[in-house]
């Protein structure tokens, strides 16, 4: 059994040396040393790190949108690039799920405030007017996140201009 630290002689370490303050909380729950756990602030940084997966999913989510949409909408320019970017964020997101399933349901709550960053995005990256995309997500977030969905007209990977 891991022996319990003491309390720190720096009360402030959480805010001057962070790494340090996790090592320091890590080792006292794994010592059992209840009383001198910094509990607030271990309470605040686990709900941070719930907070920054939902983030990340979303992030993840409107980059794999805004590629979709280029995909869809600018056929002529499809690339391995595009195409290895949807599979990457296909695998970020579905990483993410793995790890923490409570969160299989967020990608539909947060896909229309996500696509309508996607869209301005995507409509700036293509040098188009926004009112060209369509306003609201084309999208089913299954088929978004199915490797096997690919929006727009059928094309083969002799289509894609090399990168």
């Amino acid at each position: 059994m891991a022996k319990p630290l003491e309390k720190p002689t720096r009360p402030d370490l959480y805010e001057e040396d962070f790494f340090a303050w996790t090592q320091e909380q890590a080792a006292k729950l794994r010592g059992r040393a209840h009383n001198d756990i910094d509990w607030d602030n271990l309470a605040e940084e686990i709900d941070s790190v719930g907070r920054s997966q939902k983030r990340e999913i979303r992030s993840r989510l409107i980059k794999l949108l805004a590629h979709l949409l280029k995909w869809e909408h600018q056929p002529e320019r499809r690339s391995m690039s595009w195409q290895t970017t949807i599979g990457e964020m296909r695998t970020h997101i579905d990483g993410l799920i793995e790890d923490s399933p409570s969160l299989a349901a967020f990608p539909e709550s947060v896909i229309d405030q996500a696509y309508a960053t996607a869209r301005r995005e995507a409509a700036e990256e293509m040098r188009r007017d926004l009112r060209t995309l369509p306003d609201r997500c084309p999208y089913d977030v299954r088929d978004s996140l199915d490797y096997g969905f690919m929006p727009g007209r059928p094309w083969s990977p002799d289509d894609l201009v090399l990168d």
